[in-house]
């Protein structure tokens, strides 16, 4: 055994932020200075802001280092051949005060509890770690019905957005009678500012097929389906790898652990589309054929794959399953709240200063998540407002910030909890860009078949435009109101019905916004482009010219040392001037 271990955080974030290079770096010296050390891969522990990291331990220290460069790894390692651990850059230790010692602190890690600990590309660390024992006591010492109870005494409610019951779910699915079952991993995470599947499926892959496996056993499936999005390679790859490596172990196949259950595996990858994360939608494409809504009932558990019994669950709820089998429905439900049981993992991005992964019991308030684990706003401006749920969610204000974070009280603010997506925002954004954002994708991914998802969330995308360009009237309001219900009322799937949740929750909390586009011509944010206004003072300019050289219209002129001015009828608003001037003698109106 090495002397000295390192691990490398080689998720996305980690390689986005040049991990790669820290990694290489870490080969080549202790090659050179034939150190006795080892190095390899781990996924993210969830600080993406501190990217890139590694963990360094030997048999007295372990660290955690962030915001590395290649510079930093020499001594790094030195001072652990010395055993005397470099304190610089150090982000997270038990031997001395470090940054983010309280980060993981104020976390209870369930669903995260091997991510950036065990290299995921490697099943003995993931045995190590108690792997797979859940599967094997589901299977040697417990019946079907009693898995399915277990799931349920937990109150595990589905980490995919709707909050539906796990266990009761499962229970539909092994009611049907059916000679063939499926089961499936909805890992189609496609909401903007969401990465929560994508780093468990990165970090810690064989959680998942462990959850499933034990799902399989529970409902009777045979057979089942990863459903990765394509734009996740190294999640694809991690879980390709992963089911090989269980195939061999016999965790997957035939006659697992020498029972009579039987459990295949396969991946398949989604082409994008994000309405393939809605069930039937997914089942589709799994077929082969494109990916659109059905109506239900019947429901997956009925009539899913081929018109077989299925039962689908995301990422996360299945990273929950092994440790439930394992440490028992009563252990888990200490977490939460009366109707909201467990962890919930969120991924915190936008004007956050500790963007990245967090996990914690849900029934936290927002303040708590955001201030306390997040270190609050990245910028000097205030908070403006929380964006839950991603597409299908809605915008909670400032006012409402000590509300507390589980599945129904979210949805009474007109938001929904989602997948975990946690978008911050300050007093620069202008909430009708905000709506406008999320309607125009939603409307870019609706798959047309309803015809009020396809046409109503278009036309409340144009009035939503027609407002940010000034050119809104008061009635609009109503307008998108009324559309609002209709598109909700008259969608098929999940997706159009929960279109509008931005554009009402904006219109609920900030109409004073909306308003002011209308009658004043003006964007508070000062965001809306066709509201703004560039204006030299006089008072401030030096004359030194460099508004104009980067004006890229040449709306601007004037005599070096001596005033400039900005001829508004060329003037594009594209801000280049305003951002270029370093004696704020631009006002932007």
């Amino acid at each position: 055994m090495s002397k000295i271990k390192i691990k490398v955080g080689m998720a996305s974030c980690g390689r986005a932020a040049g991990a790669d290079k820290i990694y290489k770096k870490i080969e080549s010296y202790i090659k050179e200075k034939n150190i006795d050390a080892s190095v390899e891969e781990t996924g993210c522990i969830g600080m993406c802001f501190r990217e890139p990291i590694f963990e360094i331990s030997s048999k007295n220290h372990k660290v955690i280092y962030g915001d590395l460069e290649e510079i930093d790894v020499p001594k790094i390692i030195d001072s652990f051949v010395d055993e005397n651990p470099l304190q610089e850059k150090a982000i997270l230790t038990n031997e001395f005060d470090a940054p983010e010692n309280k980060n993981l602190a104020t976390q209870t890690r369930i669903v995260l509890r091997n991510c950036g600990i065990i290299n995921p590309e490697s099943i003995e660390d993931y045995m190590e770690n108690a792997g797979y024992k859940s599967l094997e006591k589901a299977l040697k010492n417990m019946t079907r019905e009693e898995v399915i109870a277990e799931i349920k005494a937990s109150g595990l409610r589905g980490r995919g957005g709707a909050g539906f019951p796990t266990g009761l779910k499962w229970e539909f699915a092994y009611k049907e009678k059916s000679d063939k079952k499926y089961i499936v991993c909805n890992a189609d995470e496609g909401d903007p500012g969401a990465f929560m599947d994508r780093s468990v499926l990165e970090g810690d892959p064989h959680s998942i097929l462990e959850g499933m496996a034990i799902g399989a056993y529970a409902i009777g499936a045979d057979e089942g389906y990863v459903y990765c999005r394509a734009e996740y390679p190294l999640a694809v790859k991690r879980i390709n790898i992963a089911i090989k490596a269980a195939e061999a172990k016999g965790f997957l196949g035939d006659n697992i652990l020498g029972t009579d259950f039987s459990f295949h595996l396969k991946l398949k990858e989604g082409a994008g589309a994000f309405v393939c994360g809605e069930e039937t939608a997914l089942i589709a494409s799994i077929e082969g054929k494109r990916g659109m809504p059905r109506i239900r009932p019947p429901f997956p558990a009925q009539s899913g794959i081929w018109g077989k019994p299925t039962n689908i669950n995301n990422v996360e709820t299945f990273a929950n399953i092994a440790w439930i089998i394992k440490n028992g429905a009563n252990e888990f439900s200490k977490y939460g709240t009366e109707k909201s049981k467990g962890t919930k993992v969120f991924a915190l991005a936008g004007k956050i200063k500790k963007s990245g992964l967090v996990e914690v019991p849900i029934g936290m308030t927002l303040r708590e998540v955001i201030f306390d684990i997040g270190g609050g706003m990245k910028t000097e401006k205030d908070f403006k407002a929380v964006q839950l749920g991603g597409p299908s969610g809605g915008c909670i204000p400032k006012e409402l910030l000590d509300t507390k974070i589980d599945y129904d009280t979210i949805q009474a603010t007109g938001a929904i909890m989602g997948s975990g997506g946690m978008v911050v925002m300050d007093e620069s954004t202008c909430m009708i860009d905000v709506a406008k954002f999320f309607l125009s994708f939603v409307q870019s991914e609706s798959c047309g078949k309803c015809t009020f998802c396809r046409i109503g969330s278009k036309r409340m995308l144009e009035i939503l435009d027609k407002i940010s360009k000034g050119e809104g009237e008061m009635e609009d309001i109503n307008t998108l109101k009324e559309l609002a219900v209709k598109v909700k009322d008259s969608s098929l799937c999940g997706l159009g019905q929960t279109a509008p949740n931005p554009v009402l929750t904006t219109l609920k909390y900030f109409e004073d916004e909306y308003i002011a586009h209308i009658k004043d011509k003006k964007c508070p944010a000062g965001v809306c482009t066709n509201l703004l206004t560039y204006e030299i003072q006089p008072d401030r300019c030096v004359g030194c010219g460099m508004c104009a050289k980067v004006c890229p219209v040449d709306a601007i002129s004037g005599e070096i040392k001596k005033v400039f001015e900005i001829d508004q009828s060329k003037c594009i608003k594209c801000g280049a001037c305003f951002n270029t001037c370093k004696f704020n003698a631009i006002e932007k109106k």
